[in-house]
């Protein structure tokens, strides 16, 4: 026999060898969750991990599919030898025949529930030691432990679920924009150079001294140079790096569906966002109607203290100043007195009879920890508001919680964030004391447009920094103002917004070398030399374009109900980012650091621990 008629009665082994089955290429007939009464009489091979082990009589055999019962039969001396060797978690394959249940043992609660298989062979692949928590869902298992022994905690049913919707979204949004709009999947590098603005990038030592590369927080200027090239509509699943510290919930590499086309507008890209979203969307979570809501950046603030709002329930702030015309409280006086001062409040619906005291001292603690506001800048009181006065009896229990604006000298309101964090806050209490606030099951996205091109560079006085990127163009209208007034700019910025978080932001890019240079160097006093290759290629014939990037893990993990997007990524970093699994980052030798001409000065305490 020669080597090709091996090989095929080898593939004659495999069964469903091009049917695109679960069990195609394998050496398992079916998968533990398949098996129904119609699989009857049939003669199977399972594989799986053991789950459960009852009664000296059955194993529960679980795949990423589901779970099967298996019944080992008493009168089978090996069959019972072996089974009283198994542990749980061990790997193992099973043969036998597929039988209903008896009546009255069939199981509801398991979509393999009215069947078990007779095992006529059971082979332990690999004896499991003893793990350090269990792997069932409704174990407790700290965040750190589930990420040091992470390849035990993916084989939970719910993290098996999270990375087969992130498997299945991906694969729908491809066949979207290649198939049906003649989009072009393009790697970018990952090795590239510093990007002024924006989050701080990792850096990567080269050989050659003093030199280093930076990982991309985004591939922007790639995808703009795709542009130039003529490619027209790009596209890629772009992995992203922010050396961001230790924020809560963020990653320093991620994920997101990076777009750009060329010769379009805002409303393209957005109607694009739209229906790629309505496409790829499991249909189990509902459909999406569109177009979506869309609000521009003064309204967000001005109703929700907030540039991405969560727009579920309601509480919008509200403008209370006539209220207080004639007041003879003095600090309300004063605030009405100053030039565009205004005194905003939150209406909270029945909050005068819900709240306690100490949901009244939490909301002033907010105040004051995090926006360090307090004296008269949070008032809390219940009462019935009328034309002229807020004292007297409640007539009509609500509860408001005031504070004064005044615009500062960049006419920036500054206490619109602190409302709408009281009004998150105040939605979590509410929540808290049983009130069906917001709806955990709806998907309420929403675009933000019209953002300020330009803001204050905090603690710079007169110096400005995008509040984008520093490739945004202008509203056309405003365009003019660039050069004279870029602080009243408006930017061609758009954010996606879904349930009160960033999903994706986008812009329509400048595309012409001067006015890119002007930004650059004029206003925002960059050193226009690291970009001189993106300008010398604006100024090569450079099409209007514009794009989007959307951020997949932020996305899924709102999709599947996640506390965190740690839940949605296979391997994720620590809020510290580290890897608790591997350890890493690790230390490097001096040996290994000198072909990049580094040496590591060490902290006193770290020296003395080295």
């Amino acid at each position: 026999t020669n080597c090709a008629e091996v090989m095929q009665q080898q593939y004659r082994g495999y069964n469903h060898l091009t049917c695109g089955c679960p069990c195609s290429v394998s050496l398992r007939s079916h998968t533990c969750g398949e098996l129904r009464p119609e699989h009857a009489g049939e003669k199977v091979a399972l594989y799986g991990w053991v789950q459960y082990l009852r009664q000296d009589l059955f194993v529960i055999l679980r795949d990423y599919s589901g779970l099967t019962q298996v019944l080992i039969s008493q009168d089978d001396g090996s069959l019972k030898e072996k089974l009283g060797e198994l542990t749980v978690e061990s790997v193992v394959k099973v043969t036998g025949t597929v039988r209903r249940r008896p009546e009255g043992q069939e199981n509801t609660n398991m979509p393999t529930g009215d069947i078990e298989v007779l095992a006529e062979n059971l082979e332990v692949l690999n004896t499991c030691r003893k793990l350090p928590f269990e792997i069932k869902d409704f174990v407790k298992k700290s965040e750190a432990l589930r990420m040091q022994y992470r390849y035990l905690d993916l084989r939970s049913t719910r993290m098996q679920q999270n990375l087969r919707l992130r498997s299945q979204l991906s694969m729908r949004m491809r066949e979207y924009l290649c198939h049906q709009h003649g989009f072009v999947d393009v790697e970018t590098p990952t090795l590239f150079k510093r990007t002024p603005g924006g989050a701080k990038e990792f850096l990567v030592p080269s050989r050659e001294p003093g030199r280093f590369y930076s990982l991309p927080q985004s591939p922007q200027q790639f995808k703009q140079l795709l542009m130039v090239a003529g490619v027209d509509r790009y596209f890629q699943f772009a992995r992203c790096y922010r050396d961001e510290g230790s924020k809560p919930d963020r990653q320093p590499e991620f994920t997101q569906v990076d777009i750009e086309m060329s010769f379009v507008e805002q409303a393209g890209v957005m109607a694009l966002v739209e229906g790629l979203l309505q496409y790829s969307w499991p249909p189990e979570l509902g459909g999406l109607s569109q177009p979506f809501p869309c609000i521009t950046y003064s309204e967000a603030m001005r109703d929700y203290g907030s540039d991405k709002p969560d727009t579920r329930f309601h509480m919008k702030l509200v403008d209370i100043s006539e209220v207080f015309v004639n007041t003879k409280i003095e600090f309300l006086k004063s605030a009405l007195g100053q030039s565009e001062g205004s005194i905003q409040a939150i209406c909270v619906p029945d909050g005068g009879r819900l709240f306690k005291s100490k949901d009244l001292e939490a909301l002033k603690e907010t105040a004051r920890s995090v926006f360090g506001q307090v004296r008269h800048t949070l008032e809390s009181k219940e009462a019935r508001i009328n034309n002229e006065n807020i004292e007297g009896e409640c007539w009509v229990y609500c509860h408001r919680l005031s504070t004064m604006h005044k615009k500062n000298d960049d006419g920036y309101l500054p206490f619109r964030p602190l409302l709408g964090k009281l009004r998150l806050q105040c939605a979590e209490l509410l929540e808290a004391r049983g009130v069906a606030l917001r709806d955990p099951t709806a998907f309420h996205f929403l675009w933000v447009v019209d953002f300020p091109l330009f803001l204050p560079k905090e603690g710079e006085p007169g110096s400005l920094e995008s509040a984008h990127h520093p490739f945004t163009a202008p509203v056309a209208q405003d365009a003019h103002l660039v050069y004279t007034e870029p602080l009243q700019v408006r930017g061609q910025h758009y954010d996606l917004v879904l349930n009160g978080c960033e999903v994706g932001g986008g812009s329509i890019r400048i595309h012409k070398a001067a006015e890119q240079l002007h930004v650059l160097k004029n206003i925002l006093k960059e050193d226009v030399s690291v970009l001189s290759h993106l300008l010398e290629a604006l100024d090569s014939g450079a099409p209007p374009h514009g794009g989007i990037a959307l951020g997949l893990d932020r996305l899924i993990s709102l999709m599947v109900r996640a506390p965190s997007i740690r839940d949605v990524i296979a391997f994720p970093k620590s809020f510290r980012g580290h890897d608790l699994m591997s350890q890493a980052p690790d230390y490097v030798s001096e040996e290994d650091l000198k072909p990049y001409h580094i040496s590591v000065t060490w902290p006193p305490a770290k020296t003395e621990e080295k």
